[in-house]
């Protein structure tokens, strides 16, 4: 049996998005952001061959995430438009006022405000991915629907124009040593700031859900080989607001590994405000069976670690990574 390369696959929701379009880009070109040096930090302390990171603004041009994969020492990158900030034109949170951050497809004060992005030590095949992101909620499978009083919230036209994605769900294919392998990407909406009709709670637990349904062939289809499911799912499997079941059911499917990393804060991923919402474990790595699992972790260091006041610098949130290996004759594509 030939010897097995060791992966390191990693997500991170960065926290990097700023208040404006081109501020992220202006920022990392000054070179003296402090929670940008933070992050960059970070990443070479991780050192993962393949990054899925949230927080970061997408801008037309790619040159923000150019930068930030050169400074981070990556060889390719990739992103794709998020939905964050696009335009809708209609009401999609009820208050009656058009042009708002939560009339966007996704939260957003400006198209790509908090967008996601891959960075990889390994070629990506960019031509070859598949975005899921313009799927409609609507024609999800067994969607849980929004509705007051048994109408649909916040309109029948809103919702039937609704994208399923908050930020995006992306299947890509990564050429690794031991062969192709996909990269089963998202980051889904809090299930919080909403109302009675519980929007953001179900829009949560189906972004979480359609990744079962691409495995069960519902939509999409599933890779033809090994893959792994990484990004922030907002959502603890036991504590903090949401459908719980959304989570604890992709956590328990028998094609995925069910990893439980941790760091000083247990199995938790980011430190939110105590006592409400508190320490959760909101962001993931599963890895399906193909794979042997090395190891895992999250990279929450104690508060007496050199590294600590650089990780809370960074974000809320930590890093979470696996190792993994996958024997040449058991590889992708």
């Amino acid at each position: 049996m030939a010897q097995a390369d060791t992966l390191r696959i990693a997500t991170y929701n960065t926290e990097l998005q700023r208040d404006g379009p081109g501020l992220f880009l202006r920022d990392l070109a000054r070179g003296e952001d402090d929670q940008i040096a933070a992050v960059l930090a970070v990443l070479a302390h991780a050192d993962a061959d393949v990054l899925a990171l949230q927080g970061i603004d997408y801008d037309l041009t790619g040159e923000a995430l150019n930068r930030l994969a050169k400074a981070a020492g990556y060889p390719h990158h990739f992103a794709l438009r998020p939905n964050t900030g696009m335009p809708t034109g209609l009401d999609m949170d009820g208050d009656g006022r058009l042009g708002g951050p939560r009339d966007a497809q996704g939260y957003g004060r400006f198209s790509g405000q908090g967008g996601m992005a891959i960075l990889s030590r390994f070629p990506i095949r960019a031509n070859d991915v598949e975005d899921l992101s313009s799927l409609l909620w609507v024609n999800l499978p067994d969607a849980l629907r929004p509705e007051v009083n048994g109408a649909a919230f916040p309109s029948e036209q809103a919702l039937a124009a609704q994208r399923l994605s908050t930020t995006g769900h992306w299947i890509i294919p990564i050429d690794a040593p031991a062969g192709t392998f996909h990269l089963m990407t998202f980051h889904a909406s809090p299930p919080v700031f909403d109302g009675p009709e519980d929007r953001n709670g179900k829009r949560n637990h189906d972004e979480i859900k359609l990744w079962q349904h691409v495995l069960d062939g519902r939509v999409s289809a599933a890779p033809p080989g090994p893959f792994v499911v990484a990004g922030d799912a907002n959502l603890d499997p036991d504590d903090g607001s949401g459908l719980h079941d959304a989570i604890r059911n992709l956590l328990a499917d028998q094609r995925l590994v069910n990893l439980s990393p941790r760091g000083h804060a247990g199995t938790d991923t980011v430190d939110w405000d105590d006592p409400i919402p508190g320490d959760l474990r909101v962001s993931y790595v599963l890895p399906s069976t193909h794979w042997r699992v090395v190891d895992s972790g999250v990279l929450w260091p104690a508060p007496d670690d050199a590294l600590a006041d650089t990780v809370a610098t960074a974000s809320r949130h930590r890093l979470v990574w696996t190792d993994l290996t996958l024997d040449p004759a058991d590889g992708g594509e």
